[in-house]
């Protein structure tokens, strides 16, 4: 009754490249998520459309519709998703529309996100900046210049400073 025969195969196609045309037509938010396994390392940069699980280690920017960070997983870089769910560690930045640390969860690095949860227990070490829309290239930042310190006496205080207004009058009324 569901027996194939030789005729149900067009000529030309073997049922496992049916099934890999057939998957490539679809889009991409109906196709399954990419999955890298506890034991796969990747040095490089990964971008997709769909989902993204990270169960192994990524050393380099990853970007994705969403990505889930699993327990064993893994980021050395910039990441960048729609919805980030994190379990494992990331060590860099983040730029996501939703980002959620689950418990276990570790993050060093700048997130900037609309959304952001915290569970208890997730450890975060970094800056958050809440933005409209996160994933928006931005201009990079320049550096400020660093200041040299004024050497204070050991007592604390600065002597022998003169202010300088910038604005304003000084000294007359």
């Amino acid at each position: 009754m569901f027996t194939k025969t030789k005729g149900d195969t067009p000529p030309g196609f073997s049922p496992a490249q049916d099934a890999v045309r057939g998957a490539s037509s679809k889009p991409a938010s109906r196709v399954g998520a990419s999955i890298l396994c506890s034991d796969v390392e990747i040095k490089g940069t990964i971008k997709t459309g769909g989902a993204l699980q990270v169960d192994g280690k990524v050393e380099g920017d990853i970007t994705a519709g969403d990505i889930t960070v699993g327990s064993t997983g893994e980021i050395l870089g910039e990441v960048k998703a729609e919805t980030l769910r994190v379990k494992g560690k990331i060590v860099g930045s983040i730029r996501s529309r939703r980002v959620e640390l689950e418990t276990g969860a570790s993050v060093q690095g700048d997130i900037f996100h609309a959304a952001l949860i915290i569970q208890p227990d997730a450890n975060f070490e970094g800056q958050v900046k809440r933005e409209e829309n996160p994933l928006k290239e931005s201009a990079p930042q320049p550096a400020a210049a660093p200041q040299p310190a004024a050497a204070a006496p050991a007592t604390g205080f600065v002597t022998g400073a003169s202010v300088t207004p910038t604005t304003g009058t000084a000294g007359n009324a």
